[in-house]
């Protein structure tokens, strides 16, 4: 017997990594600013068989590149709080990478301000609390001052920026990427979800300083509900210690399908 929830293929928000019969749970990845559904594909080799892995795909990129892209949070947070509310049958972690912990943070507040089942787990990754962003203007930047920035991140994606038919077809999503992390960060309150939140940061990310990442503490409701992992690097820890970060967050996903 498969899955209870509907196919991905009908909902372009959407993509399944990894379809598993009979889930103990479901994982959801959620982009950093400029990234894709892509960024997460080879995630499901390194955690447990029985969890289901879904990828959200913003407009304006991959399979969605002929969409306009969104440029706020309320655009995106919106309609997927109601494309992932059929898809949560199981317990269901949330992951999210820079902008995308802000995003998912949001679909999950979302679904639970409607009452509707929510994520059970909150995984947060190279961001500040929402309480605690500080506003920037780089999506109003030239070109030149936004490429900048994201090679000063470095990540996948300042590859990209050395090939001028990519970087045209990315700078779009970029830039509109940072504009919502831009009016986001001037509007974004704090709301606590009452589920575990852990939260991953590089002890050498200047934008996202150890102080600030902690602080997602107050979302989760209660010290006993929140955890926190520190690795070596900057912005994008993540890609050299993805096997330290997919073990941790097993660990914890067998936590939350086990209640």
């Amino acid at each position: 017997m498969m899955s209870s929830a509907p196919a991905v293929t009908d909902v372009p928000w959407l993509r399944s990594l990894r379809r598993v019969q009979n889930p103990r749970g479901r994982l959801v990845c959620f982009p950093h600013a400029g990234g894709a559904a892509s960024f997460f594909r080879e995630w499901p080799q390194r955690l447990a068989g029985d969890i289901e892995v879904l990828a959200v795909c913003y407009p304006g990129r991959e399979s969605r590149i002929n969409e306009p892209c969104v440029n706020a949070m309320e655009d995106l947070a919106a309609p997927l709080a109601d494309a992932l509310a059929p898809f949560l049958t199981e317990p269901t972690a949330f992951f999210g990478h820079s902008m995308g912990a802000s995003v998912a943070y949001e679909v999950a507040r979302r679904l639970s301000a409607g009452g509707r089942p929510g994520a059970a787990m909150l995984l947060v990754s190279g961001r500040a609390a929402p309480h605690r962003l500080r506003p920037s203007a780089l999506g109003s930047q030239p070109d030149d001052d936004l490429i900048s920035d994201v090679r000063r991140r470095g990540g996948p994606l300042a590859a990209a920026l050395d090939v001028p038919d990519l970087l045209e077809l990315v700078l779009p999503s970029i830039r509109a990427d940072y504009q919502l992390v831009d009016s986001y960060a001037s509007e974004a309150t704090l709301h606590p979800l009452h589920v575990p939140v852990t939260a991953y940061y590089g002890e050498g990310d200047v934008d996202n300083p150890a102080e600030s990442v902690l602080a997602w503490a107050d979302v989760s409701g209660g010290p006993e509900r929140f955890a926190s992992r520190a690795f070596p690097g900057g912005h994008f820890f993540l890609v050299p210690h993805a096997a330290d970060v997919l073990g941790d967050i097993n660990t914890r996903l067998a936590r939350v399908t086990a209640a």
